[in-house]
Order: C-alpha cells, then sequence, then structure tokens
C-alpha cells in the first residue's frame, strides 16, 4: 500500500529509531498523586535520578506547569545534585507524567541536503479514557511545536508512543491487543490503521504480537514486551515459569517473533530477557518488565527490580548496546504507577548532517 497523497510520508518525514542521536528527553514532571496511591512520595526522587543520569549526554526538556512549580522542580533537582546546565523547563499543564503517550513524536526528513523536523500530534485518551481528565496531555505535541515553530501534523487517531516501536528502516513492532482495542478507534481496521502508521510515520512493514503482560493498564504495550536494539535484533521479555499468567502470552510472542522478518525479508534476530519475580502493591500486579529500558546518547537506562535478573537483563542489553554504559536504577517506585523509564521519556532526536 502507498503513501496517501500530501501525507508527511509522501513529503519525505520518517520517524528515526530510538538509537539514532538524541538532541535531548522530553519528561512531563510528576504531580497527580493518585497514579501513585499512597507512595507518591519517592517518585519525584526517581525523576530527579533520570534527569541526572541523562544531563551529562544530552539535554533534558521537561514540562512543568507554571513557574512556581519549576522552581520546586529545581529545589529537587538541586538536592539530587543534578547539574542544571542542560535541563531547560517549559510552561506547559499536564494531567500526568507518561510522556511517552502524550509527548511530543518527532519525524524527520532531508531537504536538499538538510535535515528538517516535525511533530506528529497524535490524539490522546488515557488509555482508553480509563484516566480522566486528559485534555492537558492530549494538546502537548502541539504547544511544543508552537514553541519551537515546528510543523505539526494531526493524524486524527488515539494512538501512544509506547504502543509502538520501529528500526528505523522501515519496519513497526505493536501488538493487536493496543491498537485493535475499540477503546482507542473504534471502528477502525488493522488495515486502516497501518495505513495512518505508513502516512504519518514513514514505516512500510508491520510486525503484530498478541497480548501484552498482566497488571498492564495500556493493553498491551510493546515497550514492555519487545523492542527493536539495533535494525534487525529485538529483545522480548519471557517468563520461565508455566503457572505464571505471562507465561503463555510470552510464550507466544516469542514464536511469532521467530518466524518475522524485517522490510527486506531479511529474519530477526531474536534474543530474549527475562521477567523479574511477581511484585505486587495493595494486591495488584505490577507491569514490571525489562524491555521498559530507554535508549539515549551513549547510555541505557535499564528498569530494575530484582538483583539477580538485573543483571542478566544487563548483561544481555550491554552486548546489544557495546557503545553505551547500561544503568540499572531501582523502579520498584515507579512500577506502582504502572510504568517505567521508558513510558516516562519521549526521546528528541538530532539534526543530523
Amino acid at each position: 500500500m502507498s503513501f496517501s497523497a500530501g501525507s508527511p510520508a509522501q513529503l519525505g518525514y520518517r520517524m528515526p529509531a530510538e538509537w539514532a542521536p538524541h538532541r535531548g528527553t522530553w519528561l512531563s514532571w510528576p504531580h497527580r498523586e493518585e497514579s501513585w496511591p499512597g507512595k507518591f512520595g519517592p517518585v519525584p526522587g526517581v525523576f530527579a535520578e533520570i534527569v541526572r543520569q541523562l544531563v551529562p549526554h544530552e539535554e533534558v526538556h521537561i514540562n512543568v506547569r507554571d513557574g512556581a512549580f519549576e522552581a520546586a522542580v529545581r529545589t529537587v533537582l538541586r538536592a539530587a545534585q543534578v547539574s542544571a546546565g542542560n535541563v531547560f523547563f517549559h510552561h506547559n499543564l499536564t494531567n500526568d507524567a507518561w510522556c511517552r503517550d502524550h509527548g511530543p513524536c518527532f519525524i524527520q526528513r532531508r531537504v536538499a541536503g538538510k535535515v528538517e523536523e516535525a511533530i506528529v500530534d497524535w490524539g490522546y485518551n488515557a488509555w482508553g479514557g480509563k484516566y480522566p481528565p486528559f485534555d492537558d496531555d492530549d494538546v502537548i505535541p502541539t504547544r511544543v511545536a508552537t514553541e519551537f515553530g515546528l510543523p505539526v501534523f494531526h493524524p486524527g487517531i488515539v494512538m501512544e508512543g509506547g504502543s509502538l516501536d520501529v528500526n528505523g528502516r522501515g519496519t513497526l513492532l505493536t501488538t493487536e491487543s493496543c491498537l485493535l482495542n475499540p477503546n482507542r478507534n473504534p471502528g477502525l481496521s488493522r488495515e486502516t490503521i497501518e495505513q495512518f502508521l505508513r502516512d504519518y510515520l514513514g514505516v512500510t512493514h508491520f510486525l503484530w504480537l498478541g497480548d501484552g503482560i498482566e497488571g498492564d493498564d495500556t493493553d498491551g504495550h510493546v515497550d514492555d514486551l519487545t523492542r527493536f536494539v539495533d535494525e534487525t535484533t529485538v529483545v522480548t521479555v519471557v517468563e520461565d515459569d508455566p503457572g505464571d499468567p505471562n507465561y503463555k502470552p510470552l510464550s507466544e510472542n516469542l514464536e511469532r517473533l521467530q518466524k518475522m522478518t524485517d522490510q527486506d525479508g531479511r529474519p530477526l534476530e531474536v534474543l530474549t530477557l527475562p521477567m523479574p519475580p511477581a511484585m505486587y502493591q495493595d494486591g495488584q500486579r505490577l507491569p514490571a518488565s525489562y524491555a521498559n529500558f530507554y535508549i539515549a546518547n551513549g547510555i541505557v537506562l535499564l528498569p530494575a527490580y530484582h538483583p539477580p535478573t538485573d543483571e542478566i537483563a544487563r548483561e544481555t542489553l550491554q552486548r546489544c548496546f557495546p557503545t553505551h554504559r547500561v544503568i540499572p536504577l531501582n523502579s520498584v517506585d515507579l512500577a506502582w504507577g504502572l510504568g517505567s523509564f521508558h513510558c516516562v521519556t519521549q526521546q528528541w532526536p538530532a539534526l543530523m548532517a
């Protein structure tokens, strides 16, 4: 199927892979205490540690509601000994902190030897209307585009950043359980959704997985399951315990991946990551997954939950990223919000010559 006339893809835009060089990382500073019921206290400190790890390598852009909130966040960062030189604040109202899903999706094209960027502003409805209000989050991409004078494209359908992963060469990973869920885009077929992704991200080849992990309120985001680590290699989480509810869906996803190819027909290289032991908070299974890592310039932020499995995941990813330093950071407190480092970050690709 071809790109639609006048679409970003037809204009030459594509979405770069996450490991492409970054200008920076976007965050939306946490403030919604009910997202971490009874356990919000440690969360700003976790965000401060994310910023501390990122600032030596790239800019960090943080959405805050106003000047007073910015001052409060600066105090938190100073207490965490974060260098402020690479941190930039933007007074944008947000409903919550999950910038992967509501933040700007950057696309790029090359025109006359120059790289240009634009933003795709997908619709956002807090994972099928689960957590209203979400109106402030929904307009973040356009606010960012306006501030930086960038073109912005509005597909008119709901799509979250955590629901897809690209290899930068035309292949996109996603899940049926999320993208085909009627709480996002009722009435749209798989083929129609694929056409939107072709038109707005410049992809040409689709890899569909099945169900997500237990406790994931996003209906199965792929960034808790399977991630590209280079153009032809993916890592995917597996559960070894046949009695665990995650065993069957993760085994089925692995079987699918082992039969899949990239956009050029080459079989994928499939590596596995363990799952940490089942984690619960107030009787609720948490979607703790090592697939929710974030790739930045020179480092990979790996959620850490359980030292023995943390080390297996770190070693695996270190082999995948030999020029990066894989940094395990404790994500137990963050996981009570039902997400981790990839969920709260959004990359800003650099304009490479």
